[in-house]
């Protein structure tokens, strides 16, 4: 399915929303969906984006809004036995909370990043699932040969394939939680969204989907529905920490040339 695009509109919104939603305290952890929910072990500290680390990514960078944006907690384990798994695996599992919000009419956003490629030439993937609210994944090639909107919902899988940089959206009036499992062998690639300012599209409150003026020629952008993508040894709505406590092999995100469980984007 090809979505309408709106055209580029870089200018200040004017009116801004909040950045936490109410009932959301972003760096306490106490957001309206509680993480105990989904996540009964203890918690890293928290990585907290900022709107001020967030602007070179912003359709309007000079927006007025403030503060935190969406908080990561990264090397999760419930047990010390699962740690001693994941450093066996070279894996890491983390989890994401991005409250709702529009800074400058743009729907709040993570940074965006590529994958470098592994040893084999092939690029790193990474597995996600929706555990709360909804996401939309913007997918896109390096060489912008695809450009594709992935939607999700509570307890969807989303398999980043290889070859692919991403942005997660919160589009929705809800509290987005997200976990996902991802090498360790590599470090995220944020250099070419930061010199775009951003990702090939906008996703803009009241306007849909808006071109980002400094991309070229683009592709038509595509919309595919997370349930409809093809995954394998992986079903929808099954806890995604099931793959670490049933020790699934999961070698495929470090391995991709060998076996992959799926490809989000498939048309």
């Amino acid at each position: 399915m090809h979505i309408p695009i709106a055209q580029p509109s870089l200018g200040r919104d004017g009116e801004h929303a909040p950045i936490v939603s109410s009932g959301c305290a972003i760096g306490g952890v106490s957001v309206s969906t509680p993480l105990t929910d989904f996540w009964p072990g203890t918690l890293p500290a928290p990585s907290v984006r900022t709107v001020d680390e967030m602007r070179c990514v912003l359709a309007d960078p000079t927006c007025t809004a403030d503060g935190p944006l969406y908080v990561m907690y990264r090397d999760c384990a419930l047990t010390p036995e699962d740690r001693t798994w994941f450093a066996g695996q070279h894996l890491r599992f983390d989890l994401t909370v991005i409250p709702p919000a529009t800074p400058g009419g743009e729907y709040v956003k993570t940074k965006g990043h590529d994958h470098p490629e592994n040893a084999a030439g092939v690029g790193y993937p990474e597995l996600y699932q929706v555990l709360a609210g909804e996401a939309h994944f913007l997918l896109q090639t390096k060489d912008l040969s695809d450009v594709v909107v992935v939607s999700a919902r509570a307890g969807d899988f989303v398999l980043v394939p290889p070859g692919y940089g991403h942005v997660t959206i919160n589009p929705g009036e809800e509290v987005l939680v997200m976990a996902n499992l991802v090498s360790t062998r590599f470090e995220s690639e944020y250099g070419f969204y930061e010199e775009m300012r951003g990702a090939a599209y906008y996703e803009m409150e009241g306007k849909g989907w808006v071109r980002n003026a400094r991309y070229g020629t683009l592709p038509a952008l595509r919309s595919v529905s997370a349930r409809d993508a093809p995954l394998q040894d992986v079903q929808h709505e099954q806890p995604i920490y099931g793959l670490v406590t049933e020790r699934r092999d999961l070698t495929f995100l470090n391995a991709p040339e060998i076996h992959i469980y799926g490809d989000c984007t498939s048309k």
